[in-house]
C-alpha cells in the first residue's frame, strides 16, 4: 500500500500570498496606499504627515517663552480639527552624513587632509557603534476622512471592521473617486497648521511619498532599516511574476 506523501508546505513568501493570503502583513495595517505626499487609509481617510523642529524654552528668556507659549495656546485654538502629535525616538542614523565623508575623502588630493578624514570617519563610525546615541523627531500628523466615515457608525460593525481589515475592490474604487476632493480640503489643513506652528517659531516640512514610506518602514521594521534602505522610489521598476496572470476585474490600487 502506497504511503500517502505528506502536502508541500507552502513557503513564507510574496509569492504564497496566491495560496494563503492570511500571511500578509498588509491585511492587518489601515494604510492602504502612499502616494501624492499622502497615506490613504483603507477607509478612504486621508493622513498626511508634517515633521517640524523643536524648541528649547530654558534657553530663552521669560518674555521669549511667554511669547511660544502664547502662539501655541492660539494655534491650539485656532483648530477647528484634530491632530495627533507624536515624538519618535531612534538611534542617530549618520549613514549619509559618513557616505558623503567617504566621497570627499576619495576626491581629497592632499594626503594630510586625506588621512585626517579617513581617521575621522573611523572616529564616528565608532562613536556610533560604541554610544548609543538617540535622536527625537516630532510629527504632526492631520487627518481628513470622508463625511461617510465621520457619522457616527454601528459599534458592531467597527469592531468587525477591525478584525477584517482586508481591502476590496469596492474600497478601493470609492477611495479613487473620493481622493481629489478630500485632499482639496487635506491641503486647507495642511497651511492652517503649517502656519500655526510657524508662528510659534518652528520649521515645518511636509513628508512627500518617499519620505513617508521611509519613515512607515523604519518604524514596522527599526533592526531591518538599519542595513536595508529603501531606494528612490522613482528608481524602482517593478516587474509583474510571470506566473501570476492579471485578472480584468481587479483594480490596481
Amino acid at each position: 500500500m502506497a504511503t500517502p506523501q505528506p502536502q508541500q508546505q507552502i513557503k513564507d513568501t510574496v509569492k504564497a500570498k496566491h495560496q494563503n493570503p492570511m500571511m500578509s502583513t498588509q491585511l492587518h495595517l489601515k494604510i492602504a496606499e502612499i502616494h501624492d505626499n499622502t497615506a490613504v487609509l483603507k477607509n478612504g481617510g486621508l493622513r498626511a504627515v508634517l515633521k517640524t523642529s523643536s524648541v528649547n524654552l530654558h534657553l530663552k528668556s521669560e518674555e521669549e517663552q511667554n511669547a511660544v507659549i502664547f502662539s501655541y495656546q492660539h494655534f491650539l485654538n485656532s483648530l477647528e480639527f484634530p491632530i495627533q502629535i507624536v515624538i519618535r525616538s531612534k538611534k542617530l542614523d549618520l549613514d549619509n552624513y559618513i557616505a558623503n565623508l567617504k566621497k570627499i575623502e576619495a576626491k581629497q588630493e592632499n594626503r594630510l587632509l586625506k588621512e585626517q578624514t579617513v581617521e575621522y570617519i573611523e572616529y564616528i563610525q565608532k562613536l556610533i557603534e560604541y554610544a548609543d546615541i538617540m535622536e527625537k523627531e516630532f510629527f504632526v500628523v492631520i487627518p481628513q476622512n470622508p463625511y461617510r466615515t465621520s457619522q457616527n457608525p454601528n459599534f458592531l460593525k467597527t469592531i468587525i471592521e477591525n478584525f477584517n481589515s482586508k481591502d476590496t475592490i469596492a474600497k478601493i474604487k470609492q477611495r479613487k473617486t473620493e481622493f481629489d476632493q478630500l485632499q482639496k480640503q487635506l491641503n486647507q489643513r495642511i497651511n492652517v497648521v503649517k502656519s500655526g506652528l510657524e508662528n510659534c517659531g518652528l520649521h515645518v516640512d511636509l513628508l512627500n511619498t518617499q519620505q513617508l514610506i521611509e519613515l512607515f518602514y523604519e518604524t514596522y521594521n527599526p533592526l531591518t532599516a538599519r542595513s536595508q534602505k529603501i531606494a528612490n522610489i522613482n528608481k524602482i521598476n517593478i516587474e509583474l511574476d510571470s506566473d501570476a496572470k492579471p485578472n480584468p476585474n481587479v483594480a490596481m490600487a
